[in-house]
């Protein structure tokens, strides 16, 4: 049995995969912050999958952790995860030296990159390409090709929310104007959109689904961001399935209608364009799936080469 943990900023979620790669219930439990914290949140999440799976010490074949921040894979190590309040820790090896196995560790992106992927397997597709889009706070990107990760030369493949797209636009937390992350993101949506609601891009299209012309306007735009990391996805990587996931996935349907909309309207406006068939390529993850802690138990069982 396989173990995945996703390590998010408040809340610390876990799996278990079979053989069959069934998944077990889902174990959620709150996320201690700073290094240790971390740390021993792992340790806690791990113990309490155990109790719950019936198995003995180290009964797991493998565990992944998927968790923000920068992660050497090599390693184990995370650095500057600043929602977590970790700048640096081994969290792998010292993991691994509590547990009696070993565990792997990747950027949560990533890891779900991976989850999308084995959900698209499962309902019995099988693309030779794939991108997982998270729009959350921020925005990024995981690229799969032929199932492995794309990582890059230094590691920042599918950092694609920090691509500018408007040289005039607002500053983005990287120091750069107009990155995509501004458009398309909750960040953005709070921006454009300045809420007291507990949840303001449901406020902001419910808004505009109602008829309010600035909410409509604010919609578009951020609509409009999306479609255009879309683009860029696919005019740079060719990917055959896009999966927009994170927090503002719980949006459904109106998401995906939104962002093929938007695509429909360039693609009648140019012929090569069409001829990618964008639309075609997107869909919104189901609501409820947890693809980083299923990414991240398929971690643990990679082999990766030690440097």
């Amino acid at each position: 049995m396989r173990l995945g943990i996703d390590i998010g900023g408040t809340k610390t979620a876990a799996i278990a995969l079979d053989e069959a790669d069934a998944l077990s219930e889902m174990l959620r439990i709150p996320t201690a912050i700073g290094a240790e914290g971390v740390l021993e949140t792992a340790y806690a999440t791990a113990e309490r999958m155990r109790e719950l799976a019936g198995a003995p010490a180290g009964g797991f074949s493998s565990i992944g952790i998927g968790i923000p921040g920068a992660v050497d894979t090599s390693t184990g190590r995370v650095a500057h995860a600043v929602n977590l309040g970790v700048e640096g820790l081994d969290l792998g090896p010292r993991l691994s030296d509590r547990l009696g196995v070993e565990v792997r560790v990747e950027n949560d992106v990533k890891a779900a990159a991976l989850g999308a992927q084995h959900l698209l397997a499962a309902s019995g597709e099988a693309p030779r390409s794939m991108a997982y889009v998270n729009l959350g706070t921020g925005l990024a990107a995981g690229i799969v090709q032929d199932g492995v990760l794309l990582r890059g030369a230094s590691g920042v493949a599918g950092e694609v929310g920090h691509v500018p797209v408007d040289p005039d636009g607002v500053r983005c937390a990287c120091g750069q104007r107009g990155c995509l992350e501004t458009l398309a993101s909750g960040s953005a949506i709070a921006r454009m959109w300045p809420s007291r609601h507990p949840l303001p891009a449901l406020e902001l299209f419910d808004a505009a689904d109602a008829g309010d012309p600035r909410a409509v306007e604010v919609r578009d735009r951020f609509l409009s961001g999306v479609a255009a990391t879309v683009r860029t996805l696919v005019l740079t990587a060719d990917v055959e399935q896009l999966v927009i996931g994170g927090g503002l996935a719980a949006l459904g349907g109106r998401l995906e209608a939104g962002v093929h909309r938007i695509l429909g309207e360039w693609s009648a406006e140019s012929a090569f364009l069409d001829s990618l068939d964008l639309a075609r390529r997107v869909r919104v993850i189901p609501l409820g799936f947890p693809a980083a802690a299923v990414g991240a138990a398929l971690v643990g069982e990679q082999l990766w080469p030690k440097s």
